[in-house]
């Protein structure tokens, strides 16, 4: 079979199991929610033709509509979520903001990390902000992609991320690095006094269901903003649900400031690579006819937030390299999309 090939038999599956979702009878309002469940059901078992993905979840309105492990993985036991950790150190950005411990995104990064900040810097290094950082504006040669095992190879991640050469002004075009979302987590540890992992804990452990198993940390002791972390996809829905909430826990409880979810949901720049928008550590983009907010870990870890149906979804996948990632990760926007439309339809 050719890699045409198996790609056209992948994208014929997700299409019929969206026809499944799509054909649940409508003959009573009490018969529509099993039948609903069926056809979830139904894709849910086609989409083990996906063989990265190893775990799903499907929730509305924060009750679990199903779940899957493939090949052995659950949904309860840790994974690393690669970069779709960006998405909480937004939430911790935001908090920290909300508590008076940051300005606000407008402040100057330069200040709070002096002791880092190269002699010979670029005077454009006094013009990045926080909101620089959460919206991969910065203005700096990405630390990410090919020149990731060089920027972790070396002995201070923080001073490697800040004597990048620019590659645009700050607040230009997106330019999307962990080197970026590292330095928050230098910021949060310096302007709090402890680790980023000890702001989380505090900040968003309260939250039922909350947990961070592991988190990396940088040859100083800084946790690594926006890469590395562990946490079960059962967790990262319940994280993703603080969002859809508009920032609230289960109980009601503001976890994250109020109005940090529309700053963070809002349109800042957009990648050049898929054309997506991108937030504060958010990509946005129309899937299955819905406006979503998404986070994405290399491999395909994925948090997908569908305001309008009060949906989240979660999908975790292998993050072994290889040359797919990119083709993987459109499997799974295909897959949202099923799910999506047949969750519309019902």
């Amino acid at each position: 079979m050719t890699d045409r090939q198996s790609t056209s038999n992948r994208r014929d599956l997700l299409r019929s199991g969206a026809a499944l979702a799509l054909a649940a009878p409508l003959a009573s309002l009490a018969s529509r929610g099993a039948a609903q469940d069926l056809s979830l059901y139904a894709l849910l078992e086609q989409a083990a033709d996906l063989t990265v993905l190893e775990t799903v979840i499907v929730a509305r309105d924060g009750a679990i509509l199903a779940e899957r492990g493939y090949r052995g993985h659950s949904t309860s036991d840790p994974t690393n979520i690669k970069s779709a950790s960006k998405s909480v150190m937004s939430a911790l950005v935001g908090i920290a903001i909300g508590r008076g411990v940051l300005s606000g995104v407008d402040q100057p990064i330069a200040p709070i990390l002096r002791d880092e900040v190269p002699a010979s810097a670029d005077p454009r290094i006094e013009r990045i902000t926080v909101g620089h950082l959460l919206s991969m504006q910065a203005g700096l040669r990405p630390t990410s992609g090919a020149d990731y095992g060089r920027w972790v190879s070396g002995s201070n991640w923080v001073r490697g991320a800040l004597a990048q050469p620019f590659e645009d002004d700050p607040g230009g075009r997106m330019l999307y690095s962990t080197g970026s979302t590292h330095l928050l987590s230098a910021i949060l540890t310096e302007v709090t006094g402890r680790s980023t992992l000890d702001n989380a804990q505090a900040w968003l452990g309260p939250v039922e269901g909350f947990s961070i198993a592991s988190w990396q940390r940088d040859p100083q002791g800084i946790y690594l903003g926006g890469n590395e972390m562990a946490m079960s996809p059962r967790s990262l829905l319940v994280f993703g649900e603080v969002w859809r909430r508009g920032g609230t826990g289960p109980d009601g409880s503001q976890v994250l400031p109020r109005g940090w979810v529309d700053q963070a949901w809002t349109p800042r720049t957009t990648s050049r690579w898929s054309g997506d928008g991108y937030g504060y550590g958010w990509f946005l983009r129309t899937i299955g006819g819905q406006e979503v907010r998404f986070a994405w870990g290399y491999g395909g870890q994925m948090l997908y937030i569908v305001p309008a149906l009060g949906l989240s979804l979660v999908m975790t996948s292998d993050d072994t390299p290889r040359p797919t990632t990119i083709e993987d990760r459109d499997r799974l926007h295909e897959l949202a999309a099923a799910i999506i439309q047949g969750l519309r339809a019902g």
